[in-house]
């Protein structure tokens, strides 16, 4: 008998009966557990109160700490929407401007209508501060016949001459520049019947970003300013393409009279230019004679 009352099973259901009678009792007015009630109530409530506080300001604490994460979650996020916009915006902006240089550009096409023209991008540079070669993103595959010893002109969206075309593979071409030394044209200066000359890229003034002129006749008085066009000799270039504008002029040689030019298009700047192919000539329709036999 002592054994059970020391078993486990009947302290916990002893404890439980006492817990249920307590429970009973206190609803008893008058009853002495509910006077017991008043003084344990005064000290639990407190800490009861207590408890439940710092549980609404751990509640509230995380809820700040989700929300704030959440909104910094956010603002990265619009962050990186704003720098797309601000991007896209750039790219808009450098499309216009763009834009409005290429239907510029169009009056080339008005002015030298005899020609195909060919749009195209500048795809890199030679590593050299002027540059041996230009690449450009049209070849054979955009229509830039690839013919052995052909050569056409590159003009830049102010139609300004850049160079020629040199080499051509299918989707892109190669364009000596203006200020190569192994690049020469026909010019002449820019009025009715003005005086002609040649300009050619040299070794010595391409680093100055210059071009010489030679072969200007003795009785020809030339100013810094005079504006050079391509005068149409030769018949790679077409006359009245703008070159550039005389620097200065060496008149102490009068067999040899040279001078320096400044090109109107700026090689290190240039995005787009325009390869200008002349149309085939047509051959003539043959007509045949007819001829009536008398009788």
């Amino acid at each position: 008998m002592k054994k059970l009352f020391t078993t486990k099973w009947f302290i916990v259901l002893s404890v439980s009966l006492l817990l249920v009678a307590g429970v009973v009792l206190s609803f008893i007015p008058n009853s002495p557990v509910a006077f017991l009630k008043k003084p344990v109530s005064a000290v639990v409530s407190p800490v009861q109160a207590f408890v439940m506080n710092s549980g609404n300001v751990i509640s509230d604490f995380w809820a700040a700490l989700a929300d704030g994460m959440a909104i910094r979650e956010e603002n990265e996020n619009l962050k990186d929407q704003i720098a797309d916009l601000k991007y896209q915006l750039t790219q808009n902006e450098e499309a216009a401007i763009r834009y409005e240089e290429l239907k510029d550009a169009f009056h080339i096409r008005d002015t030298f209508s005899n020609y195909d023209i060919y749009g195209a991008q500048v795809l890199s540079r030679e590593a050299d501060e002027w540059f041996s070669v230009i690449r450009v993103s049209a070849g054979s595959a955009d229509g830039i016949a690839d013919e052995e010893g052909v050569a056409y002109p590159v003009v830049d969206v102010e139609m300004n001459l850049v160079g020629r075309v040199i080499d051509v593979d299918e989707n892109d071409s190669m364009v000596l520049p203006l200020l190569h030394e192994g690049f020469t044209v026909a010019c002449k200066v820019n009025v009715v019947n003005g005086a002609s000359m040649l300009v050619s890229g040299d070794a010595s003034l391409k680093n100055d970003g210059l071009c010489l002129v030679t072969r200007i006749d003795s009785g020809v008085v030339l100013e810094p300013g005079t504006e050079i066009v391509t005068s149409g000799e030769g018949g790679l270039f077409p006359e009245g393409i703008p070159v550039g504008t005389i620097v200065d002029v060496d008149y102490s040689n009068p067999l040899a009279i040279t001078a320096t030019l400044k090109p109107n298009s700026d090689i290190a700047d240039i995005e787009d230019v325009f390869v200008m192919i002349p149309f085939a000539a047509e051959d003539e329709p043959q007509t045949e004679e007819v001829t009536e036999n008398a009788d």
